[in-house]
């Protein structure tokens, strides 16, 4: 009831609002200024914008309206806030703590002259353990106030998602493997794995809504994929399975167990991926050791990951690669396959591209300059080496070329082929502690689950043309 007229009474009452006044423009002359590598004459960057504050009501004598008394105890800011915004959840504002978005009042209580000379109050960020003082005055952002409000771009929970059946046919139609520990698919290209702002029908979310078969809750996500990149895409089923196989894809150093099957078969867990570069390796195969770094592009609208240089000051993440070339150079282009042994962020295409020098077919990101130089292979019928047809019959009037390499704007030509691990559900059973002897039905399964997935149309008419090639 306290806190009901508590509002009401602020409600009725004046907020106060303080707004940073921009920054001057001290020059109105022109400035070059790169943007897009780019470089154009433009007026000087303008100031941040400034930010809305809305003011909380004078901290009140302790203890708060409708709580209880503590003996020597006292209220925090973040308390007092979570106290006044009870529908916001706590998370949010720690944030604005985190971010240095709350303020207070330096002014001494009984000194209002600079209130009635109209002159800005000066203000201090707190921290979110500062004790409240009575007659204190808070400021927060004002989108502490509107975090509840939801927003066309948020993300799209996955108890909202409801596919139609043809989309829930579609998904299931992708899944190439199901047990009670996982999920297997087989993701196509251009499909968003991990929803973002301006995502709503990305991979996880739809699964999650669609695949849930029996179980309460949708699949994890427990590995990711680049959008424009497809193949093999692992979900956890449950909690538990979810965070065995999460810990599989990590590179934290995996001690060794008592359980010597399990060993093994961690020590078996493997990807691999098929991909056709522009140019060949010089060697045959080998082992890429190339660490990575991020770099934020057009005003932090944009991120590239770069080799990282022993000189550099960015933070770099340790990469390795494995590969090996499938065949000869046939019209510039080879076939290679490439295996992670960790997870980064594009490590695939940058090793290509700026390792080995020879960016993946499609890859505009990191082989730009490479494609504008690369002629892409002539629509021919007769393999120039023997003169026999070759063995891919294409259907008179049917354009069978888009995305391939006779595309003039091929697709990215990166697949995650083949996928080596764990049978989790087999396992997950000896880690409970449930397993009643050393002859039960779980010990009849395979240790290890292999999985190849076959790759897009676009991958295959490539492969089509150039497969009798390959040794």
């Amino acid at each position: 009831m306290w806190k009901g007229i508590l509002k009401q009474h602020v409600l009725f009452t004046v907020r106060h609002y303080s707004r940073d006044s921009p920054l001057s423009s001290v020059c109105a002359e022109s400035v070059i200024r790169v943007s897009k590598n780019m470089a154009h004459l433009g007026l000087p960057k303008k100031g941040p914008k400034p930010r809305q504050l809305l003011s909380l009501p004078p901290f009140p004598a302790y203890p708060l309206p409708g709580k209880n008394l503590v003996l020597n105890s006292h209220v925090t800011a973040i308390s007092w806030i979570k106290y006044y915004f009870d529908d916001v959840p706590g998370s949010v504002v720690q944030s604005h703590f985190n971010k240095g978005h709350v303020q207070m009042e330096c002014l001494d209580p009984n000194d209002s002259s600079m209130e009635k000379d109209g002159l800005k109050k000066s203000m201090r960020k707190i921290k979110h353990n500062e004790v409240m003082k009575v007659g204190a005055r808070v400021y927060v952002p004002v989108s502490v106030a509107e975090s509840r409000i939801s927003r066309r771009f948020d993300t799209i929970p996955s108890g909202t998602l409801y596919p139609n059946a043809d989309e829930i046919e579609y998904l299931q139609r992708l899944v190439m493997y199901k047990d009670a520990a996982l999920i297997v698919l087989n993701k196509p290209p251009k499909l968003p794995v991990k929803g973002n702002l301006p995502v709503h029908n990305s991979m996880d979310a739809l699964a999650a809504a669609a695949l849930s078969y029996d179980y309460n809750e949708g699949p994890k996500l427990v590995h990711r994929l680049d959008r424009e990149s497809s193949g093999i895409l692992l979900m956890g089923r449950t909690k538990e399975s979810t965070s065995y196989l999460q810990w599989l894809f990590s590179d934290v150093n995996k001690a060794k167990s008592t359980f010597k099957a399990w060993d093994d078969a961690c020590e078996a867990t493997c990807q691999r991926y098929w991909a056709l570069v522009i140019g060949s390796p010089k060697e045959k195969e080998g082992l890429i050791c190339a660490p990575l770094s991020k770099v934020v592009l057009d005003d932090g609208k944009a991120e590239r990951v770069i080799l990282a240089h022993g000189s550099s000051l960015e933070a770099s993440q340790e990469a390795v690669t494995e590969y090996r070339v499938l065949g000869p150079m046939i019209n510039g282009c080879s076939w290679i396959e490439l295996r992670p042994l960790t997870s980064r962020k594009h490590q695939i295409r940058v090793h290509c591209a700026e390792a080995l020098g020879t960016p993946i077919v499609g890859d505009y990101k990191y082989g730009w300059f490479v494609h504008r130089r690369w002629k892409q292979m002539a629509r021919v019928d007769v393999e120039p080496t023997s003169g026999e047809p070759y063995k891919l019959r294409r259907p008179e009037g049917l354009d069978v070329q888009k995305g391939s390499v006779l595309s003039k704007v091929p697709l990215l030509h990166l697949h995650c082929r083949e996928l080596v691990l764990p049978n989790i559900a087999k396992f997950l059973p000896h880690f409970r502690g449930k397993q009643s002897g050393p002859h039960t039905k779980l010990d009849s399964k395979p240790d290890l689950l292999r999985f190849v997935a076959s790759m897009p149309s676009h991958m295959k008419i490539s492969w089509n043309l150039m497969s009798s090639y390959l040794v």
